[in-house]
């Protein structure tokens, strides 16, 4: 793979489709490290910088959080060690979304059955609205 020019922040940003203040934002919180500086104070990104954030960006368009996130890249920091960590941080993140999607089902259900059961009449008969006044629906 060839090398890339240096990028400025700007250009990291259209590239990876990241914005500006997130990039900047990674960089505080420490996953991306903070790049050098020209004479005039502007950020220069190399290959690796770009490598980089499209891992962050890929991770959280998966919803890994920050936190697995920055394990993640340390693990990837270090190439030799075995890959179980990364899996077991994954399967994390799977039960977590499966757990989110359990529930969201559920959710979908009793949407569904409020709007089904209503009759299109009356607020005073609509079953959408004696569901939400209902402070023993299993989803309140």
């Amino acid at each position: 793979m060839a090398a890339t020019a240096l990028l400025t922040i700007g250009k990291l940003s259209a590239a990876t489709g990241v914005k500006i203040p997130t990039i900047r934002f990674y960089e505080q919180a420490g996953l991306l490290p903070a790049p050098p500086r020209t004479a005039s104070d502007r950020r220069l990104y190399d290959d690796a910088g770009l490598r980089r954030l499209a891992f962050i960006r890929h991770a959280r368009q998966l919803g890994f959080d920050l936190d697995a996130i920055r394990s993640l890249l340390d693990l990837a920091d270090q190439p030799d060690r075995t890959c179980a960590e990364a899996n077991r941080i994954a399967e994390q993140h799977l039960r977590a979304v499966s757990e989110k999607i359990r529930q969201l089902k559920a959710l979908e259900r009793e949407l569904s059955r409020m709007t089904a059961d209503c009759a299109g009449g009356q607020v005073s008969a609509c079953k959408v609205i004696e569901v939400l006044q209902d402070a023993t629906c299993p989803h309140h």
